[in-house]
């Protein structure tokens, strides 16, 4: 069975592609050189996972050296103001997805497109303003993603213009769980929280500042971000972006992990034979160890920085609390606000979409097993009591 290649192949690749050669700061290839051997090690990648393996990389090359040659060409991209009003963080599965696309399809504000996610640096010869290439090549890929995994629309709807997780840019720095959402990579999901949680931020706010300088029309716009990725990494997201508050949002785990697990078995047997259970006894503790990486920096900086929401009140009464986090992120809710939150509201109702089926057992879970590894979490968000 083929490997993975090695950087520099990769490398010349991305070189060959572009015509460029300067990627800047080098420190996203300690990361993809930590990343290269756990996939060929951990992954259990079929030919088809190892040819998506190393496209992802290659236009992750690609990607930085077109924006490192953007910015060179146009210095004043990093005198954009981005105003991140809000940052959705919680776990996947708890409505999260839901609240970032009602509030940033409001007048007034704004999120990361899933079309200019998949390549956040302009292709060449694009006219700024007129993403038409990138646009193209985002719809042919999650045509591919769909006729390989249909079952997505109803886990996961998408659309190109559609707001959607920064987690894809982070994870094209090689940065985030994107990657081991993509492939099963314990051991690289390991050395990101020890060596490389934080790096990534100040990258993350040059693309926002570069996406808003390409559309000016987002300029004055409210920025809301969202992926449970930044659990991982808060701290370099309050010091990134001090001025954004914290939107948690909160859901039963017992819940949570299975609808997660059944995700990620999508997603990985595209491209990789890694059986239920492993997949459920890696994501099991690494969302519980998400919670206790969140709790820990909740309990240094205080809950100033956070607002709190319940899955049941998005799901049953989604624009009230639109206003609610608006109002506490110090936005004025206005009737436009309102308006354009309750239509983004009834063009995405739930019962449009074919229903998500999922248990624990799928994954070789228990219930038991849950309640104890989130037993802290339950306790001082869900209300629940912490058993022995």
């Amino acid at each position: 069975m083929s490997k993975v290649s090695d950087r520099a192949t990769l490398a010349a690749r991305a070189i060959e592609a572009t015509g460029l050669s300067d990627f800047g700061d080098p420190w996203i290839f300690e990361n993809l050189d930590a990343l290269i051997p756990v996939l060929n090690s951990e992954a259990e990648l079929t030919e088809v996972g190892v040819g998506g393996a190393e496209a992802m990389i290659v236009t992750a090359l690609t990607n930085r050296l077109r924006h490192v040659d953007l910015i060179k060409r146009h210095p004043e991209i990093l005198d954009e103001k981005v105003d991140i009003a809000a940052v959705v963080v919680g776990l996947p599965r708890t409505g999260s997805t839901m609240l970032h696309r009602m509030l940033s399809s409001a007048p007034g504000m704004t999120g990361v497109k899933w079309w200019e996610a998949q390549n956040y640096a302009p292709f060449p010869g694009e006219e700024r303003g007129k993403p038409d290439a990138r646009r193209d090549a985002a719809k042919q890929y999650l045509a591919y993603m769909l006729e390989h995994a249909p079952e997505l629309m109803s886990i996961h709807p998408m659309s190109i213009d559609q707001s959607d997780e920064e987690l894809i840019i982070l994870g094209l720095l090689f940065s985030s769980t994107m990657i081991e959402g993509m492939y099963h990579v314990p051991s690289y999901a390991r050395w990101l929280v020890e060596n490389s949680r934080t790096r990534c931020y100040a990258d993350l706010k040059e693309i926002l500042q570069s996406l808003q300088w390409q559309d000016p029309a987002r300029r004055g716009a409210k920025w809301v971000l969202k992926t449970p990725g930044h659990l991982m990494a808060l701290d370099g997201v309050l010091d990134t972006f001090p001025e954004a508050k914290i939107v948690m949002t909160h859901r039963d785990p017992v819940q949570t992990v299975p609808s997660y697990c059944s995700m990620m078995t999508t997603l990985y047997h595209m491209g990789s034979t890694v059986d239920r259970e492993r997949i459920g006894a890696f994501w099991e503790k690494r969302l519980a160890e998400l919670l206790d990486l969140f709790m820990s920096v909740r309990a240094k900086v205080g809950p100033d920085n956070f607002i709190d929401v319940r899955y049941t009140d998005t799901t049953t009464k989604p624009v009230e609390e639109g206003k609610r986090v608006l109002a506490e992120a110090g936005i004025a809710v206005t009737p436009e606000i309102e308006a354009g939150m309750a239509e983004w509201v009834e063009a995405n109702k739930r019962e449009d979409r074919a229903p998500h089926r999922y248990a624990l057992e799928d994954f070789g879970l228990t219930r038991e097993l849950v309640e104890q590894d989130f037993a802290e979490y339950r306790a001082a968000y869900l209300g629940e009591k912490v058993t022995a």
